[in-house]
């Protein structure tokens, strides 16, 4: 404390440094003098640049999170399309962006209906023009009796009620059982409906843990990082496609009991990054864990749409635990599905929702005041979350062309997927399980000691080292695994299926020949 009498003597003591004195100021900021920073300039020769918020002081939780999708080869690929666009010659004319499931990024079409109905609401004078279908203005003038005539105004908390209204009877379409639309919130994509779940378990006093699947999400973990939560890990057997088994979760839940209470039991289906499609025994199976161990199911379903393999069907965990009966009456849930993904692609718009099953009026009461504090989910995705959830019907003007639109694009999207699966695994070391949905490959990769080892010796995971090659000298851009998570010692990485045919067939051949080139290199 010698400094501090030294300070309010008015004198500097010369065996202090300037970060004693900065810390002097920041613990003592009601005793030092005004012309403090004067004075240690005057001592030291550097000026005082003290900072309320910087990386040593800021939220430690923040810090804790990493996002790959902004990872350092993904950074690295926007610096290189900088470099091309200002006409440096690179060993590649373009950049693939095969790391993100961008739909219209990559090139797909907008469906004409959705951008009719989003014009005629935002710009009311068209309706009268009758340049739209008579459907779409018939809707528009619905949508806009319920919003004072304007997309500008602030929604109602939680949704508008003609869209809930209508994701309710979606709902009831799909699962073939009642839908509680006050039990419906409408967000801002599913990425809010993670973080609004993930909220109501946060605990002062309790370290809570969130099961989810390995590989993982990545909005998972960061949201669990941000919230102080703990993730706990359970791996999908990719022997069996990706399948999910029991004897895992049971391992994965009775280690973390140890250092946590375990809350809720996150599952992707069908999986990103893993594009397997879960079978109804496989969720009844699940289900039942669920209810054993006491778990709340958070059912992340935004790849609903996009189910390609002939041997499979998606089945909604709420029309599985419906159908169980009495056996998964007690069961709490929240279903997740988004406009971003499916045939509609808009990423955008940033439109979704969350369905509550098995909560109570007076928690959804206490968690509406979360939605109070948000004021309103943007309107514009909730107009095209509409389109979703009520599409054109077979009577109406818009319906031929929107039906002939999505059937397109989702057998597009199968085709790129059995494209990508068979050539993947005709290259040597690669072996890619079937996308039976979603949009990404997820193929394992054997990788030579050698490769490993020059990894290792630059700090890198050799499946980023890989990836970060393939960058460099192709200009295709994927996530390596180790992003996502895996089991030691093996690698693996993300492949989109979303850039158009002709350059997903480009960017498969530029691969191939990356990874023989690799492979001999480094043998």
């Amino acid at each position: 404390m010698c400094c501090l009498t030294c300070l309010r003597d008015s004198d500097l003591p010369t065996k202090c440094t300037k970060n004693s004195l900065m810390e002097i100021l920041y613990l003592n900021e009601f005793v030092v003098k005004p012309n403090f920073s004067k004075m240690v300039e005057t001592f030291t020769g550097e000026s005082l640049q003290y900072e309320v918020l910087n990386v040593e002081n800021m939220n430690p939780r923040i810090k804790q999170v990493e996002y790959p999708i902004k990872s350092p080869i993904v950074i690295r690929a926007i610096e290189l399309e900088k470099e091309l666009n200002e006409g440096k010659k690179l060993p590649f004319e373009t950049i693939i962006k095969a790391y993100v499931g961008d739909c219209h990024a990559m090139g797909q079409k907008q469906i004409t209906f959705v951008r009719q109905l989003l014009a005629a609401c935002l710009y009311p004078p068209l309706i009268s023009k009758n340049i739209f279908p008579s459907d779409v203005n018939k809707r528009a003038n619905k949508i806009l009796s319920t919003i004072k005539e304007s997309m500008g105004c602030y929604g109602d908390i939680g949704g508008l009620a003609v869209v809930k209204k209508n994701v309710a009877k979606f709902i009831v379409r799909r699962d073939d059982f009642p839908c509680n639309s006050e039990h419906i919130v409408l967000t801002n994509g599913a990425s809010t409906s993670v973080q609004y779940i993930l909220e109501l378990f946060v605990r002062e006093n309790e370290n809570v843990g969130v099961m989810v699947p390995i590989p993982q999400y990545p909005l998972y973990s960061a949201t669990i990082d941000e919230f102080g939560m703990k993730q706990v890990g359970y791996y999908l057997n990719e022997e069996k496609n990706w399948s999910l088994d029991i004897s895992e979760l049971k391992r994965s839940l009775d280690d973390a009991r140890k250092t946590c209470s375990v809350k809720c039991l996150c599952v992707i289906n069908p999986g990103n990054p893993t594009g397997q499609v879960l079978s109804y025994q496989n969720i009844q199976e699940i289900i039942k864990f669920a209810i054993e161990e006491g778990l709340f199911i958070i059912a992340d379903e935004v790849y609903q749409d996009n189910v390609y393999a002939e041997e499979c069907t998606f089945y909604s965990f709420k029309k599985v635990m419906k159908e169980m009966g009495n056996v998964a009456k007690d069961l709490q849930l929240a279903s997740l599905h988004s406009c971003s993904k499916g045939f509609l692609g808009e990423c955008g718009l940033r439109g979704g929702y969350v369905e509550f099953v098995g909560i109570s009026d007076e928690v959804f009461y206490h968690f509406n005041k979360l939605l109070f504090a948000q004021t309103s989910t943007n309107v514009t995705g909730q107009l095209v979350l509409y389109c979703l959830v009520n599409p054109p019907k077979n009577h109406e003007p818009s319906y031929d062309l929107f039906v002939q639109e999505k059937a397109n694009i989702l057998s597009s999207l199968k085709k790129r997927a059995r494209l990508v699966y068979e050539n993947l695994n005709k290259l040597e070391g690669v072996n890619c399980k079937e996308i039976q949905g979603s949009h990404f490959a997820f193929p394992q990769i054997w990788l030579p000691e050698k490769a490993i080892n020059q990894a290792k010796s630059l700090g890198q995971a050799p499946d980023f080292f890989y990836c970060m090659q393939l960058l460099q000298q192709t200009g295709i851009c994927v996530v390596p695994g180790s992003s996502f998570y895996q089991k030691d010692g093996t690698y693996h990485y993300r492949l989109s299926i979303l850039p158009s045919d002709d350059q997903l067939k480009a960017l498969l051949e530029k691969l191939g020949e990356f990874h023989k080139g690799f492979l001999n290199f480094y043998k």
